[in-house]
This record gives structure tokens, C-alpha cells and sequence, in this order.
């Protein structure tokens, strides 16, 4: 049998697939984000720590006996997040996550410094990256960045953790904006800008490859063999590929988690970074991908069920009871909690409702919500397309895929046939526990194959033109946001000419 580990934000998640591929028992345990700050996301590696623990035990004690079947072990997790060590392997700062939008002064110094970060990197400096964290913490925290010995990311501090081993996978390692992504190597370039080298750096395997052993006392407390291995594992988005089979060019995957996330599998490197399009290696060999990922997806759905005092199951509920007057009615939603990347790269971006009336139910605002989650993603799937990534059929993954509702709504929005599996909602602890699969020796197509499918559901052409007007309408309100935040910023110039030093 084979262990997935998945560090994501909200929860560490751990499964267990048997010879033949099949979900033997899941188990998790959350976790909190601290937001100290305005723009901050920060999280104590310690707790993704002590949170795995947990899970493991309880998933020990759901497998029961044949628990010590286990031969390998695969890690996904939360890509982009910055764990800094010193030389004694001690953590010097909570980490900071993908969603730190602190660092956007330092991107526009990031893109200064490496004028080749585009084409080697295939992205733009986004405050979400890696590397401008390490900028932010030059500059704001010198005497940290002074100490740091090794940067790792999430998932590659419990490896370490669990093997004493520091090794990233190629496609963890393309978030960080410090890797030449179609070498599959670390550009010594881009780490000069921020005043590092590869000794810093993590040694890169493939995510299929073995990539350590479980440490043995490790193994004991577990209660596992000795002889367990890890492999490289992958991003959450890379994994989830993996799990879900998308693994040949013109596969493709719809996520909904905390971030939202569209994912087309290419047989090469193919670079956009000017429409804010994300180009990365895939987990496994000799294959890359490219993305558009917002910011803030089914955490927007959560984010107002903990403002209303309702649950998910609740809320969604009483979406499915709106008609269709009541829907193209309801207020209009901008998703941008906590800024947006694909397609605007706007880390101050911010969510807003338009439309508000004494008439206004919870259940309007809950279906704005889902509908501006995924007018976002239908701009993620337009900036695609303009790169020349056309996608006809997309599989539906995450804790969004849980709603046949949203999922319709996704199909019809997108224009797309969308397709749920079985197991669809495990998303990133499935593909890495098919990684620990591969890293034993299974071949690719019989570990990779496509889950079941669940439903299918097919576009409505009636209700696409219908919600076009409030799409368009959605475009607008962003417009004028953005307009509004510079006439803003043109106004604190002329009242303050020297800026914030001045008040």
C-alpha cells in the first residue's frame, strides 16, 4: 500500500491507496492561517508538524491491521511558501504562504534585477512567488535573512522532518521562481538577484523518483517498516494532476479549493507570462503545464458562511432553491480577497458586493459568491485560450467538486463539458500517494489512470448567453476598481508630495 500526505492550507490531509489504486481510508487535520498584518498570510511550520502526527494516527488506526503494508510514502503541498532554516535547522520565522501579497514592492524589483525572469522562469514576479519573499526579507528582516541557511518549501519541510533529507520536486520547485523551467534546474541567475545560491537550495529529483527514506525511529513510532521510501512528490496542482490522470498533453482539471485553479497538461515548455498565465513542470518527467490560478476560491464560499453564521451544506442548499430570475437578479461578487494573480497580477485587488438592496437574502449572496468564483475562472480560461490552450472538457476537482450546482454552473459559465470522478475531492493526497507508487517501481499507465467518473455535466447554451451581460457587468466593476484605487493614490500624492512619511 502506499501513504499521500497533502500540506495544504486549511488541512493536512493523509490517505491510503492499496496495490490497485483504491482509496483504502482518509483522515486530516486543520489548520489556521494568521494574518498579523494587512496583505500577511503566515502559518508555524511546527503546526503542519504536529497536524500530520495527528492525521497519521488516526488514519493508523482506520487502516487497522494492514497498515504496515505501506511501502512508500508521497507528499504533496501548498506550493510558493517560504520555510526559512538556519544552519542548525532551526526555523527562523513562520513561514509565509502563497496567498502574502507583502511583497509586491519588491516585484517590481525582482523583474529589475533579473531581466531574464520571464523566459527562464515562465512566469511574472507575483507576491505570491518565493523569491520575492526572500526579497521582503532582506529588506525588512536582515538580520533573518542573514541567518537563513536553506529555503524549503512546505512539503519539502516535512521531508525533511520525516527523512532529514532537503530534496524538492521539479514542479514544486518551478513556483519558486528561482528555477530554469525548461531545464528542470536551478537558474544560478535568478538566485544571484536575491542574494542566493544553490546552496540554499533543496537538490531536485522528479516527483516520480525515490527521494529519501522515513527516518527509522520515525518508522517505529508509525509503525512502519524500516524501509519505507519517499518520493519527490509535487505541488498541490501537479499532484492533484497525477491523481486525477491528467498526465498527457490536453488533459485538463478545474480545482476548487482554497485557491481556484485551471490546469492543461502540455509535452513542452510554453511560456505566457505576459497575460499572467503560470508555465510550470509537471510531477513527472518530460512534461510541463500551464495554469491560471485565483487566489481565492472556495475559501470566498467559506470566508461568508463563518460572516453568516451558516454551513456550506446550508448555504448551498438555499442556492439551489433561487430561480432563474432570482439568480440574474442578485448581487454581482468580485472574488478578490486577498488580491488576484490570473489574469489581472493585482495583489490589491480586493472582494466587493454591487447590487446590495433591503431585498438581498443570504441566498443571493451565496450564489453571487459561487457565480464570481466562477466568473473568475472563466477569465482564467480566456487567457488560456489566448495562449493557445483550448480546452473543450475539464475534469472537477477539490471540495468544490462536491456540488453538482457549482459544477453546472462551472459547465455553463466556461462553455465546457466538465467531468467529476470518484475520489475527485481528494485531490492532491491522492497524486501523492500515486507518486509514492511510482517511486516503488509502477508503471505510469497503471498508476495513473483516471478515476471513475461520477457525472457529466454538459454546458447550457440558453443560460451562457443568458449570464453574459453579468459577466461583462463583472469586468466593469474590476475596471472601476482599479480606477478608483489610482485616483485615489493620485489623490494622497498631491495632498502628502513626499507620501506616507509626510502624515
Amino acid at each position: 500500500m502506499y501513504l499521500g500526505i497533502d500540506a495544504g492550507t486549511s488541512e493536512i490531509k493523509v490517505l491510503v491507496i492499496d496495490e490497485h489504486g483504491a482509496i483504502i481510508a482518509t483522515s486530516g487535520a486543520k489548520l489556521s492561517v494568521q494574518r498579523p498584518h494587512p496583505h500577511w498570510s503566515e502559518q508555524d511550520p511546527e503546526a503542519w508538524w504536529q497536524a500530520l502526527q495527528q492525521a497519521v494516527s488516526e488514519l493508523r488506526q482506520k487502516v487497522g491491521k494492514s497498515w504496515e503494508n505501506i511501502r512508500a510514502i508521497g507528499l504533496s503541498g501548498q506550493m510558493h511558501g517560504a520555510v526559512l532554516l538556519d544552519r542548525e535547522n532551526r526555523v527562523l520565522r513562520p513561514a509565509i504562504l502563497w496567498n502574502d501579497t507583502r511583497s509586491a514592492a519588491e516585484c517590481k524589483e525582482l523583474t529589475a534585477l533579473a531581466p531574464d525572469l520571464a523566459s527562464l522562469s515562465g512566469n511574472l514576479a507575483m507576491p505570491g512567488f518565493t523569491a520575492p519573499k526572500l526579497l521582503w526579507v532582506a529588506r525588512h528582516e536582515p538580520a533573518i535573512f542573514a541567518q537563513t541557511a536553506s529555503v524549503l518549501l512546505p512539503k519539502d519541510y516535512l521531508r525533511w522532518k520525516m527523512s532529514g533529507e532537503k530534496l524538492s520536486d521539479m514542479s514544486d520547485a518551478a513556483g519558486t521562481l528561482w528555477l530554469d523551467v525548461a531545464k528542470r534546474d536551478w537558474s544560478d541567475s535568478l538566485l544571484e538577484a536575491c542574494g542566493l545560491t544553490r546552496d540554499h537550495m533543496p537538490r531536485l529529483v522528479e516527483g516520480s523518483e525515490p527521494a529519501g527514506e522515513l527516518k527509522a525511529e520515525l518508522a517505529r513510532q508509525w509503525g512502519l517498516k524500516e524501509t519505507v521510501i519517499i518520493a519527490g512528490g509535487g505541488g498541490d496542482n501537479a499532484a492533484s494532476a497525477v491523481g486525477i490522470g491528467a498526465v498527457n498533453p490536453g488533459d485538463a482539471f478545474i480545482s476548487l479549493g482554497t485557491s481556484g485553479v485551471l490546469f492543461a497538461v502540455n509535452d513542452r515548455f510554453r511560456p505566457d507570462a505576459a497575460s499572467a498565465v503560470h508555465a510550470f513542470c509537471h510531477a513527472l518527467p518530460d512534461r510541463w503545464h500551464q495554469m491560471s490560478v485565483m487566489l481565492s476560491a472556495a475559501s470566498s464560499l467559506r470566508w461568508l458562511c463563518d460572516l453568516l453564521g451558516a454551513s456550506e451544506t446550508t448555504l448551498l442548499s438555499e442556492v439551489a432553491t433561487l430561480s432563474r430570475s432570482d439568480e440574474l437578479s442578485a448581487p454581482l461578487f468580485l472574488p478578490y480577497l486577498s488580491g488576484e494573480r490570473t489574469p489581472h497580477n493585482d495583489p490589491q485587488a480586493s472582494g466587493s458586493f454591487h447590487g446590495l438592496t433591503h431585498a438581498t437574502q443570504r441566498a443571493s449572496l451565496a450564489y453571487a459568491v459561487l457565480e464570481g468564483v466562477t466568473f473568475g475562472m472563466a477569465d482564467g480560461l480566456k487567457v488560456l485560450e489566448e495562449a493557445g490552450t483550448n480546452l473543450t472538457r475539464c475534469s472537477l476537482i477539490g471540495g468544490g467538486a462536491r456540488s453538482s450546482w457549482w459544477a453546472q454552473m462551472m459547465a455553463d459559465v466556461l462553455n465546457i463539458t466538465v467531468v467529476t470522478h470518484q475520489g475527485g475531492e481528494a485531490g492532491g493526497a491522492l497524486g501523492a500517494a500515486r507518486l509514492g507508487w511510482l517511486a516503488d517501481g509502477g508503471e505510469e499507465t497503471q498508476v495513473c489512470q483516471k478515476p471513475a467518473e461520477l457525472k457529466r455535466y454538459l454546458p447550457d447554451a440558453d443560460h451562457h448567453q443568458a449570464l453574459q451581460k453579468r459577466l461583462n457587468h463583472f469586468h466593469l466593476l474590476y475596471q472601476q476598481q482599479r480606477e478608483a484605487r489610482a485616483a485615489e493614490s493620485n489623490s494622497t500624492r498631491t495632498l502628502c508630495p513626499s507620501g506616507p512619511a509626510c502624515l
